[in-house]
């Protein structure tokens, strides 16, 4: 009997600092998790990671009821993306951490880096991310 074990899929949301973009979208994506008990692995990290999450992001995603307070930045490691399925780049480059591809597939989503943006524009740029994850979502559990 051939029994086949189902790995659930890894997702890394990379960004150079680890301080927006890639925070508030692996927020959303815990979010995604709980709301529809599906199984999936979350890596996050910066390729020069900031010392603390910028504070518009903090204050952005309050709104929503998610608290970002104690989360840090980190660097993210080639071993770490090398196993993902998708690698999510917000628009800035994870070259400098892997030279070759990983197994995986890459996307750059292009965002706008919210760092010093108006409030008004951090919340554009939060609603997008949202919406691009519950999208992510919706294929992977296809």
């Amino acid at each position: 009997m051939d029994v086949t074990f189902w790995e659930p899929p890894t997702v890394a949301f990379v960004c150079v600092q680890n301080a927006g973009r890639s925070q508030m979208a692996i927020a959303f994506a815990e979010r995604e998790i709980e709301r529809r008990d599906f199984d999936v692995e979350l890596v996050t990290g910066g390729t020069d990671p900031a010392d603390r999450v910028h504070e518009s992001v903090v204050e952005t995603m309050a709104e929503r009821d998610f608290d970002l307070v104690d989360r840090t930045p980190r660097k993210i490691t080639f071993e770490e993306l090398h196993t993902c399925d998708y690698v999510i780049t917000m628009g800035c480059s994870a070259a400098d951490v892997c030279p070759a591809s990983w197994a995986g597939e890459t996307r750059d989503w292009d965002l706008d880096d919210p760092d010093g943006k108006s409030p008004e524009r951090v919340r554009e740029i939060r609603d997008e991310i949202r919406g691009r994850v519950r999208s992510l979502f919706d294929e992977i559990e296809r």
